[in-house]
């Protein structure tokens, strides 16, 4: 490729009252990115042992092309950034089938069933971070910027150390490998925990579209967090659906700057898979739930859906925080906001109306409402750490009488990751109402201390479940304020592992109605 020539015309004027100076910039020929035909040469100079930052949310946005491609180079001992693991057979999955991953940095793995296997057997290393200081360690290292301050995940495994990286392959559940304690320091009195910044040997991106020059355009949540990952590495290659000429994308359409592409190559015969298919029940599908289960769910739904307030904006977890959406009271506007970067998040689609490149941070298929805007996940954690988000609903596994929570680990048994939680239940000032059921096959699931790694430390501000709701204050415990209506207090104290008081105004436990509308 010819190198552009640059032609400068300075001129300037000879008026007596001023001299202006003028400048114009001219190419003959524009510089175009290094475009190749197929994506086997964009990364076949990939060496074992590098560090690759692999962009996607689930396995929405993942390049699978190139994913694809470097699964038959043959390199190894590769350390993968990614926020997931991909599924059994597809995304990163494929490189941990052909054992090419040595370690993984990721937030949330807990849709591989062979990357659990691997690690638990001592094959595969792990290292967890929350998923918002993952988005933030990226983009400080995309920034120039080596290290930050955050509250997230402060008292918990990650800031404290002895989280497992590496388990024994010999020993079962023997921690051969853990984690190191982080620095702490105290700002305006809240605890913060310094993080180190991310970068990569590689980059490998999925993009809707880019130019020739490399300005790149995402579509939809597929964005999430491939966005810092442009900036974040020696090299960043970019698989996209469709290469334009410049003048194509808009200036203000261009998501990605063509500074930060490298290497661009168009994607062939997209699989985008879609990984949890949600569509709005059909007319005349019944409203109410109809099993057990469901109908605990419910009760756990509605009492919730009355937390919200008029105009609030709210982050709902995976599981019966979602559910509550039904349940809205009439009248009231709710933004809902995703992790994967979203706000303005509608009802799920109709049949056949799905879309793999707009989901929740479920993953599940979603619709968008008048209004909705997204960008990507180190903007989504930005206005979360920043205390932009008025309610946080999110599950639990175990909460203590003092507000600590804990759902994200069983050390040797369950491997999942924190996801956003630390960083949603982390930020200052933060709303939390963690919604579960009351025990766990006959378990109590509030207790005087929690017996599995703290998502957070005093950090739940109530507790709503299907027999009771707690208000919890970080010094004086728990108190009673809501019943379910056939149950007396005799039973919530059979049923929790701690103490409470009981509000002088206990009442009935609430229940929105089902909001067609």
């Amino acid at each position: 490729m010819r190198p552009p020539s640059l032609t400068l015309l300075f001129g300037l004027s000879r008026r007596p009252t001023s001299a202006t100076l003028r400048a114009h910039f001219s190419t003959t020929k524009l510089l175009s990115a290094k475009i190749y035909d197929r994506p086997e040469d964009a990364v076949k100079d990939i060496p074992s042992g590098a560090k690759l930052l692999v962009g996607g949310f689930g396995i929405c946005g993942i390049p699978e092309n190139l994913i694809d491609a470097l699964s038959k180079t043959g390199a190894t001992d590769l350390t993968c950034v990614s926020n997931n693991a991909g599924v059994d057979n597809f995304g990163l999955g494929i490189l941990l089938r052909t054992r090419q991953i040595k370690k993984m940095i990721a937030s949330y793995v807990g849709e591989n069933a062979e990357f659990a296997r691997q690690y638990l057997s001592g094959e595969l290393e792990l290292e967890f971070t929350p998923q918002g200081t993952l988005a933030e360690r990226i983009r400080a290292g995309g920034a120039g910027v080596p290290a930050f301050y955050t509250p997230t995940g402060y008292g918990t495994l990650i800031q404290e150390g002895g989280a497992p990286i590496k388990y024994s392959g010999a020993e079962k559940g023997k921690i051969e490998i853990a984690s190191s304690p982080r620095e702490t320091r105290q700002f305006n009195g809240i605890n913060y925990v310094l993080e180190e910044a991310i970068t990569g040997d590689y980059a490998l991106i999925k993009a809707w579209r880019a130019d020739t020059l490399g300005n790149v355009q995402f579509r939809l949540t597929a964005g999430n967090f491939n966005v810092p990952m442009c900036k974040a590495s020696k090299c960043t290659i970019i698989e996209v659906e469709e290469i334009v000429e410049p003048g194509t994308i808009a200036p203000n359409d261009v998501h990605i700057p063509s500074i930060y592409c490298h290497r661009l190559v168009k994607g062939q015969s997209y699989k985008k898979p879609i990984e949890r298919l949600q569509n709005a029940k059909p007319k005349g599908a019944p409203a109410e739930a109809t099993t057990p289960a469901a109908k605990t769910r419910e009760i756990i739904a509605k009492r919730a859906a009355l937390e919200f307030t008029d105009g609030m904006y709210a982050n709902l977890g995976i599981g019966i925080p979602t559910l509550c959406t039904n349940y809205i009271p009439k009248g009231i506007t709710v933004h809902l906001q995703s992790e994967n970067g979203i706000i303005g998040m509608g009802p799920y689609p109709p049949k056949g109306e799905e879309d793999a490149d707009l989901i929740n941070a479920g993953k599940e298929t979603i619709t968008l409402l008048k209004g909705a805007s997204i960008f990507g996940s180190d903007e989504s954690f930005a206005m979360i750490r920043g205390s932009h988000i008025d309610i946080t609903l999110l599950g639990g596994m175990q909460v203590s009488q003092y507000g600590d929570l804990a759902n994200w680990m069983i050390p040797g048994k369950m491997v999942k990751g924190p996801g956003g939680a630390m960083d949603l239940v982390g930020a200052p000032g933060a709303r939390v109402v963690v919604t579960m059921e009351h025990t766990a096959k006959g378990d109590h699931k509030i207790l005087s201390k929690c017996s599995l790694p703290l998502t957070g430390k005093r950090v739940v501000n109530r507790i709503i479940t299907d027999m009771a709701v707690f208000d919890v204050d970080p010094t004086a415990g728990l108190t009673l304020i809501e019943v379910r209506e056939d149950l007396t207090v005799e039973d919530i104290v059979a049923n929790t592992g701690c103490q409470f008081k009981i509000s002088p105004d206990l009442k009935p436990m609430a229940q929105a109605e089902l909001n067609q509308g």
